[in-house]
């Protein structure tokens, strides 16, 4: 009988891999959850996390090597990312498939923590970067219960004031919400966020195509 694993990676993969489709090249500019992110610079940083958290998984050398890593920029996202992208995330949930990769510890992002929490990071990442991607492109979004579960118990475990560089501090939320927004708050996020509206410009600034009449002497 297969081992049975402490969290499946598989349903937060397929759910990014599907909000990919949905990137518009105009998409890669807008404003993100992540303060101060693009698009772009969200894509950036899923490629890195992937390949990181893939490679902690088999117990790799950290790709970062011994310090963090490089902060995301939309000016170093792959030209591929497209086609790129989804098989890193695919490669990633294959990874955490192995019953090894969570025994002991694991390293990635220049930290070295127990294998299991290291996954559980990796599933926290995708489920609210994933959050980040649709609510920034305007897609739906819906998380797995189960792996929702975990990360609210792993969450709420941790400093109410957030981890510098990881989790911002957790957002009051109703303790009557569901999975979902509870999980987003104690991540440091606002469930409500959405991107800002573009300020309507007055119509007669927008197009001028006669100059004013001359005024009648």
């Amino acid at each position: 009988m297969a081992a049975r694993l402490p969290l499946d990676l598989d349903p937060p993969v397929r759910q990014l891999r599907a909000l990919l489709l949905g990137v518009d090249d105009r998409d890669l500019t807008a404003p993100t959850p992540c303060p101060g992110w693009s698009v772009a610079t969200l894509l950036d940083h899923l490629m890195r996390l992937s390949e990181a958290f893939a490679e902690a998984a088999r117990k790799g050398a950290d790709a970062s090597g011994d310090g963090p890593p490089p902060a995301p920029s939309a000016a170093h996202l792959s030209p591929h990312w497209r086609s790129r992208l989804p098989v890193l995330l695919e490669e990633l949930a294959t990874a955490w498939k192995e019953p090894a990769a969570w025994l002991g510890e694991a390293r990635a992002g220049g930290v070295t923590m127990p294998a299991r929490a290291m996954g559980t990071v990796a599933a926290n990442e995708l489920v609210m970067h994933g959050w980040d991607l649709a609510r920034a492109t305007g897609q739906d979004f819906a998380a797995d219960p189960r792996v929702l579960t975990t990360l609210i118990d792993f969450l709420a475990a941790g400093p109410p004031g957030g981890t510098p560089g990881f989790l911002g501090p957790h957002v009051p939320i109703d303790p009557d919400e569901d999975a979902l927004p509870r999980a987003l708050a104690l991540a440091g996020r606002d469930p409500h966020w959405r991107p800002p509206r573009v300020r309507d410009v007055p119509s007669a600034h927008l197009h001028r195509e006669h100059p004013p009449a001359a005024r009648s002497a």
